[in-house]
């Protein structure tokens, strides 16, 4: 999680979303080479669990901008020592909390308002071939969202459990 740093006065404030000297200062990724936003009109949008294949995997920066949403990480990298486990954030755009995605985590949110958008860098470029993804409610990682999911697309209804996934990852 990353709270932004603010500088402010009478006016409002001034914060900086990325310094690359301060992201490589803490081995984060500093190579960025897109900017995407998400927008969701309603309530209980559930989107994930996401993530691309490597050698197209990404890091990614997010940051809610309009809304609230439940954000969650899920470490799939089979090395790492929180393997399997998620962390989950919420994001608002009153807190102004970015969460940082490193490359091999899966990423999924729910929109906790109507009319949430979310902004987010990443460190590769889209992969088509590459898009992969696990369920939302898997029960080897035991997600607990805020809410039954009230929209969702028939793509992340439909990706597989983590185990029936791994022959392709």
């Amino acid at each position: 999680m990353i709270d932004l740093q603010r500088n402010g006065d009478e006016r409002g404030f001034f914060a900086r979303m990325f310094c690359k000297e301060e992201f490589a200062c803490h081995g984060l990724s500093t190579n960025f080479v897109q900017v995407n936003t998400s927008f969701s009109a309603k309530k209980g949008t559930l989107r994930g669990m996401h993530y691309q294949r490597y050698p197209h995997a990404e890091t990614k920066l997010v940051k809610c901008i309009q809304g609230a949403l439940h954000d969650v990480v899920l470490d799939l990298r089979e090395e790492s020592d929180t393997f399997g486990q998620h962390q989950a954030f919420e994001l608002t755009a009153e807190n102004r909390t970015m969460v940082y995605i490193p490359a091999g985590c899966a990423h999924g949110f729910m929109t906790l308002e109507n009319n949430t958008e979310i902004m987010y860098m990443v460190s590769a470029f889209y992969a088509p071939d590459a898009e992969a993804g696990v369920r939302f409610d898997d029960v080897q990682f035991n997600i607990s969202w805020p809410m039954k999911p009230g929209n969702i697309s028939a793509k992340d209804k439909s990706y597989p459990d983590y185990q029936d996934a791994l022959p392709k990852l």
